[in-house]
């Protein structure tokens, strides 16, 4: 036991301090993380969609055959342009041909303009210059070389960043979310740029704290529990302490469990050592959706300007089309500035997708099952609580080893699926880590509950910091005496 005491309490110092850090910026964490992009932004900086005077792959074009990876079509400069992804990514104006140059300073100004327009920001933009990594850009500026920075005089400070070889706007912040991220996502996953630049070194660095932080909790609970003595007068279980000490081993007792299920839970966040990897059925998602081919898409490409009496097909809100393959046949889907989306054939038509083509797909599996059908609410592995979902969703439960569930939204053909790995990572992180249970999804009861809860672990982390600091003191003086 007094082995134990002495470790719990010459770790309290230095992961302590770690550990009363992370809690402290929790509580700015629920309300604002790392600044990032979102498609709703992205959407919003683009042009709409002109396809008129589409489409030339030009000399770009592969064989009909070719398996078709990824793909984006949107517009840059005023021209639509062709983006595919994986190892031959490349970006071709669909109006010439022509591979994309990189940008120079004066078409990256205007790539800014626009974006800062279709996103309302009131003030104009200058350039910075090239950046080849910051605070924000830690894990994107190297993949999106060169990146540009840019500055915005507007009253929010917004800024952004664009890749100067495919001029694709990858990341905004503004001064509030910059000056909360200092006191909320910085500390909290412990991102200096300094250490978080170095990617392998980052992850050993976090794991291990992580790990020394459970074990602090864990041996702060047996602590707790075994110095617990029964009372003479009333024969209760009492501490044996008094003062801050007193406070430490009660609020300790109270919300020690939580303090070892919240470092535990933020250690299996980094996935230590492979822990919670797993197919996560991903196979049964590459059958269901198949895999298209070149051909299609120049198809498609051919119509999607207009129908045989020149009409629009898209909307005059289509910001960006992107591939949705399903059962080995290739659809697209236009994405508006409104979040809204239209799933299209390969005759460039509005084209619903039926609940009987989703039901052959998933039958094709030859994969029994246990349920199937429509989902109209949430469950515990399809829900929103900080995110929106589309609703009504196709569940399917698989009657094999894994019991893997399959989620179809209806409106796009999207795949997700969830195997067992997932199923305990969703509860293990998601669920430990920010208190995601039905039970506390809506809110402000959310909000209530941890804010409560968060306090009390704040307050164990404090305390016992403190008094392991001041009784390390007194060792010291006392050696030296």
């Amino acid at each position: 036991m007094r082995l134990i005491l002495i470790i719990h309490r010459y770790l309290a110092v230095a992961v302590g301090l770690l550990m009363t850090l992370w809690c402290l910026s929790g509580f700015v964490m629920m309300y604002q993380s790392f600044p990032e992009l979102s498609n709703e932004q992205r959407l919003n900086g683009l042009e709409p969609l002109e396809l008129s005077a589409c489409c030339n792959l030009g000399r770009f074009a592969p064989h009909d055959d070719t398996p078709l990876g990824g793909f984006r079509i949107e517009m840059l400069l005023g021209e639509p342009v062709l983006r595919t992804g994986g190892r031959d990514a490349s970006i071709v104006k669909l109006a010439t041909g022509q591979p994309l140059t990189p940008l120079t300073e004066a078409e990256i100004l205007t790539v800014a303009d626009q974006f800062g327009s279709g996103n309302s920001v009131d003030g104009s933009p200058r350039s910075l210059g090239i950046v080849d990594i910051d605070q924000w850009t830690l894990q994107s500026a190297r993949r999106n070389a060169p990146a540009w920075h840019i500055a915005f005089d507007d009253p929010a400070a917004t800024e952004i960043y664009i890749n100067g070889s495919t001029g694709e706007v990858f990341q905004f912040t503004n001064r509030r979310q910059r000056v909360l991220s200092w006191f909320g996502a910085i500390p909290h996953w412990t991102y200096p740029t300094i250490l978080r630049q170095n990617g392998p070194l980052w992850t050993q660095v976090v794991i291990w704290s992580s790990i020394l932080g459970t074990f602090l909790a864990a041996t702060g609970l047996y602590v707790g529990i075994s110095r617990l003595r029964r009372d003479r007068l009333n024969n209760r279980l009492a501490s044996p302490y008094t003062g801050w000490w007193y406070w430490h081993h009660i609020t300790g007792l109270v919300f020690g469990v939580l303090v070892l299920t919240w470092v535990f839970s933020g250690l299996m966040t980094m996935n230590p050592w492979g822990a919670l990897s797993g197919s996560g059925g991903g196979d049964y998602r590459a059958q269901i959706t198949g895999s298209a081919r070149w051909g299609e898409l120049k198809q498609l490409l051919r119509a999607i300007g207009g129908d045989a009496n020149g009409n629009r097909v898209l909307a005059d809100e289509a910001r960006q089309i992107t591939p949705a393959v399903f059962n080995n046949e290739l659809f697209l889907l236009a994405h508006n500035a409104d979040g809204s989306q239209l799933r299209l054939n390969s005759n460039a038509q509005a084209a619903p997708l039926a609940l009987s083509a989703i039901e052959r797909a998933v039958d094709g599996l030859g994969t029994p099952m246990q349920s199937s059908g429509l989902l109209h609410q949430e469950d515990n592995y399809y829900y929103g609580h900080k995110r929106e979902v589309t609703l009504p969703v196709y569940r399917a439960i698989l009657d094999d080893d894994e019991q893997t569930r399959l989620y179809i939204n209806p409106e796009t053909g999207a795949v997700r699926t969830l195997g067992s790995t997932g199923r305990w990572s969703r509860w293990i992180r998601t669920g430990l880590h920010d208190l995601d249970f039905p039970v506390l999804r809506l809110r402000p009861i959310w909000d209530i509950v941890v804010i409560f809860l968060l306090l009390g672990v704040t307050l164990v982390c404090v305390t016992g910091t403190w008094m392991a600091m001041r009784r390390i003191r007194r060792d010291y003086l006392s050696l030296r005496g």
